[in-house]
């Protein structure tokens, strides 16, 4: 077996093999595989499709393209994977308050790409956390707190790391074959036993439509549960922002209000949705229904949140994170206010525009190697349905904030009379 060969067959309609998808993970990772192979591999899956089979021996492939995590706990392993969206943050709620309810949730999660926030850039903006803990540590933050944010190491599936870089410069990013594969391989290399999966829809979301949100979101679960993982996806809004902020420590402070037993909403009522699913898909509840119960209850009772605490105390954060945020997330230097006109309803939000100011602010990168610049970003986000209040921009400096009000105008339209909001959460997929 060589790449020619397997690539060939791709091209010719002829699918992918178990034993075609092993070999081409094994030299992605080893380097075997040319980058010129790898591209014409990533072409001719986009242009040819996978079928089911073929999406789950690509995605088991890469997943054993490296190290796949094994763990002894005394309770479930599962996990959550959002394909992005802004002011999602539900991540830093979802994994304690699963912790509180039994679970272990070792969560390996990603940085902002493009208008979409990540999950580690959000946790580094806690002065001390690690996001790359020696696996030591990370066992001991799993026991000691139930659940552990971190980044993935370099042998976590090695072949999704090189083929994803291919993607990016052969115009191959779209392909749902891929993306699935990508997306999966990473999340069941961390060993565990069930998945939920948050599959955004609408303005602010890579898949814009319903229709591509349920294509992906169908391909998912059926190649994870081929592979063996109990998972489920919601296909939730995100024609709105889903927390009222956008910006890492923005995002952080609306994450530890919920946590609280407060704070926005709408990031409550999905981080329940989520966490219902997932703990029913464990065996931790009888059905989504009783382990959203759950969920809510352990963030009403502070069970949540001190889990939350353990687990930034157990990889470098301040233990008193919780208590004392103010003196731990600073202000950015230059704060500006923006009044929209009063008594009218939000009809529509370009939500992705949203996500893009934050990045121009400095809170996400415009090229890599970008520092980001973690107390920036936008606060009192409106979503569609409510009359919009005073938003606030978190900038750098006045030229920036400047240049952010204008975008921000732009980006949401107002009508003089009510407006019915869509649900949160769109559909279920089960397989």
């Amino acid at each position: 077996m060589d790449a020619r060969t397997i690539i060939a067959g791709l091209r010719d309609g002829r699918g992918l093999s178990a034993a075609g998808a092993a070999w081409f993970a094994r030299g992605l990772a080893s380097g075997e595989v040319e980058d010129a192979q790898a591209g014409a591999f990533a072409m001719a899956v986009l242009l040819r499709g996978l079928d089911e089979a073929g999406r789950i021996a690509l995605t088991t492939a890469m997943r054993d393209s490296g190290q796949v995590l094994d763990w002894d706990l005394p309770g479930p392993v599962i996990d959550k994977h959002s394909t992005g969206g802004v002011g999602d943050c539900t991540s830093l709620v979802l994994a304690p308050a699963l912790a509180a309810c039994g679970a272990y949730v070792p969560m390996i999660s990603g940085r902002g790409l493009g208008h979409t926030g990540g999950t580690l850039d959000r946790m580094e903006a806690i002065p001390g956390y690690r996001t790359d803990p020696d696996r030591a540590t990370l066992d001991r933050a799993l026991r000691e707190a139930g659940c552990a944010i971190v980044g993935a190491s370099a042998d976590l599936a090695p072949a999704d790391r090189r083929l994803y870089a291919i993607r990016d410069i052969s115009a191959t990013v779209e392909s749902i074959d891929l993306i699935t594969a990508s997306i999966l391989s990473k999340k069941l290399a961390e060993g565990i036993e069930a998945l939920v999966l948050d599959v955004k829809c609408g303005s602010g979301a890579f898949m814009a439509d319903i229709a591509s949100a349920r294509a992906l979101a169908q391909a998912l679960v059926s190649a994870a549960n081929g592979a063996g993982c109990h998972t489920v996806a919601l296909i939730t809004d995100m024609d709105s922002p889903l927390a009222p902020s956008a910006g890492n420590a923005l995002e952080l402070r609306d994450s530890v209000a919920v946590l609280a037993g407060q704070g926005p909403e709408r990031l409550r009522r999905l981080t329940c949705a989520l966490g219902g699913e997932a703990l029913a898909l464990a065996g931790l509840a009888a059905d989504a229904g009783a382990g959203a119960a759950r969920i809510a209850a352990s963030l009403a009772d502070g069970r949540a949140a001190e889990r939350f605490a353990r687990m930034v105390a157990a990889l470098g954060g301040p233990a008193d994170l919780i208590e004392r945020l103010d003196a731990h997330l600073p202000p950015a230097p230059e704060r500006r206010t923006v009044t929209l006109p009063p008594g009218r309803i939000v009809q529509a939000i370009d939500t992705r525009t949203l996500g893009e100011i934050a990045v121009h602010l400095g809170a996400g990168r415009l090229r890599q190697g970008d520092v980001i610049d973690h107390r920036t970003g936008l606060t009192g986000l409106p979503h569609v349905g409510v009359e919009a209040g005073p938003i606030t921009i978190h900038a750098r400096n006045a030229e920036e904030a400047a240049t952010a009000e204008t975008a921000l105008r732009a980006a949401i339209r107002l009508s003089p009379g009510p407006v019915a909001a869509g649900p949160l959460v769109l559909e279920r997929i089960t397989a």
